[in-house]
């Protein structure tokens, strides 16, 4: 036979065995089979146990007796999930991505895709980093662990629901929340913390246009420091106050412990005169503050300004005459500082122009800039301050107070109305010279401002004195600078000025 017919015979011969093949899972043989060796047999055998063993399925539940023979498996061990998770967290492969020849690759594969993922992981991490340190800097700051922490929690949320998430009136039920729990723990209502507390509800009814309720809050909180400095002046003249500063026959109160868990023993603990010297200082503040509020454009109380900025000042001024006098008594601590005192003058003085009384404003001015460092931007806007109350000040005696003998002769001791105005002059000069000085951290946007108003002032003296072409050239020096540190105020100001100095030098041509 040939090699063809043969290659063609086993070929047959397979395929017939082939056809004869049938699926491991059935139980019998077709009759037209090749019987096949020993061996070819206990391999099909085992691939029918496999397909069975694979077919095989698990009732959900079984008998006690089958339970015993099925194998559970064991829990992994602490140990084992502890090197997972170290596993899961370990940032091994981040860094191995930005080694040099990481990076290399990534960036001549995908050089795109890479720059964007650097970029979004810096902008990520940076806000992390921002995001922890606002927490640890405000939320964890001062002004809450002196706060037990039931308050301090309370005030956070206030807080949160009056500046991030704004919402009225979940802010103002956790500030009364939070005033609440002070009367709960046994605060001294007129220690700093609860003051403050207060002082800063007032501040954010006042941010959301609630101008009536803050005075209402301010009020109150004045009303009741001064009951109590008024019942420790009485206690001092009946004789129960000791020299020591504490009440005859009651215990001193022991000092709260700080967060380390014992008394700070530097800080001597404070007297009723070293409380009644801070509760004065915060009932000034208080009354400067509801001057200005009464004075606002919301509110337009002019009296009640008048009558809260003018006792804020005479106590300002007693309590300095009372220490002259008597000296300072022990443990009653320093008094308001002088910047403290200046700003009150100097709100007396804004009240006094707004009402024209020009006259009453430029003493409070001159005084106010006594107080004031000599090197600060706030100097030179005094000294504006001054220089136009100067300018505008009458040479007559006001009506009300004309029927007196003292303004009779007051009146004919007043300057002139030319001395009036060289005294301005020299004080907008000043002015100007001041805020120019003025550099380093010390210079403030406040300088800048500050010059361009003293330009103006002197632009208008001048053209009070007749001298149109002094004025232009001040009003142009002022609008210039106005528009270069981009102040709107001074740009109306010095074009409404060039305008009437235009005007009036047309006229006199």
């Amino acid at each position: 036979m040939s090699a063809a017919r043969l290659l063609s015979a086993r070929g047959a011969q397979g395929l017939q065995r082939s056809q004869c093949a049938r699926p491991l899972w059935t139980h019998h043989t077709s009759l037209g089979c090749t019987p096949r060796p020993v061996a070819s047999r206990l391999a099909n055998a085992d691939h029918v146990a496999v397909a069975r063993l694979q077919q095989k399925r698990y009732q959900s539940s079984g008998s006690e007796k089958e339970s015993k023979f099925q194998t559970k498996p064991e829990p992994p061990s602490l140990g084992t999930l502890f090197r997972a998770l170290r596993q899961s967290f370990s940032l091994r492969p981040l860094m191995g991505a930005f080694r040099g020849q990481s990076l290399r690759r990534l960036f001549r594969q995908s050089p795109e895709e890479l720059v964007i993922a650097v970029v979004l992981l810096t902008g990520i991490g940076a806000v992390v980093v921002y995001v922890i340190y606002t927490y640890f800097s405000y939320f964890q700051s001062e002004q809450f662990t002196r706060f037990p922490p039931a308050i301090a929690k309370t005030l956070r949320r206030a807080l949160y629901y009056s500046n991030y998430a704004p919402d009225p009136k979940l802010a103002l039920k956790y500030y009364k929340i939070a005033l609440e729990q002070c009367e709960q723990h046994a605060l001294d209502p007129f220690s700093d913390e609860v003051l403050g507390l207060k002082t800063q509800l007032a501040a954010w009814l006042e941010k959301i246009g609630s101008f009536q309720n803050s005075t209402e809050v301010l009020e109150a909180l004045l009303r009741d420091c001064r009951r109590w400095v008024d019942k420790m002046e009485e206690a001092v003249k009946k004789g129960q106050v000791d020299k020591s500063g504490n009440l005859i026959g009651v215990p001193v109160p022991v000092r709260a412990p700080t967060e380390a868990g014992a008394p700070d023993a530097d800080v001597p603990p404070e007297n009723l005169w070293g409380k009644r010297t801070r509760i004065l200082g915060k009932c000034v503040g208080i009354s400067v503050k509801l001057g200005e509020l009464y004075a606002d454009e919301h509110v337009l109380k002019g009296e009640q300004a008048g009558e809260r900025l003018v006792w804020a000042v005479e106590t300002v001024l007693k309590e300095l005459q009372r220490r002259q006098a008597q000296g300072v008594h022990e443990g009653e601590g320093e008094w308001m500082s002088p910047e403290q005192i200046g700003g009150a003058l100097e709100a007396l003085a804004n009240h006094y122009e707004s009402k024209s009384q020009h006259y009453l404003a430029a003493p409070l001015y001159l005084q106010a800039l006594t107080l004031s460092p000599p090197k600060s931007c706030h100097t030179a806007v005094l000294m504006n301050n001054l220089a136009i109350s100067l300018a505008q000040q009458p040479t007559d005696v006001p009506t009300e107070l004309q029927p007196t003998p003292a303004t009779t002769a007051a009146a004919q001791s007043r300057p002139t109305r030319s001395m009036l105005l060289k005294n301005a002059r020299q004080w907008a000069l000043q002015a100007h010279a001041t805020s120019t000085k003025v550099t380093g951290e010390d210079r403030t946007p406040e300088c800048d401002e500050a010059c361009a108003v003293a330009l103006c002032n002197l632009g208008e003296i001048a053209a009070m004195t007749g001298d149109m072409e002094e004025a232009k050239k001040r009003f142009k020096e002022s609008l210039g600078l106005s528009k270069r540190i981009a102040f709107p105020e001074g740009i109306s100001q010095a074009q409404d000025g060039l305008a009437a100095a235009s005007i009036q030098t047309k006229s006199d041509a």
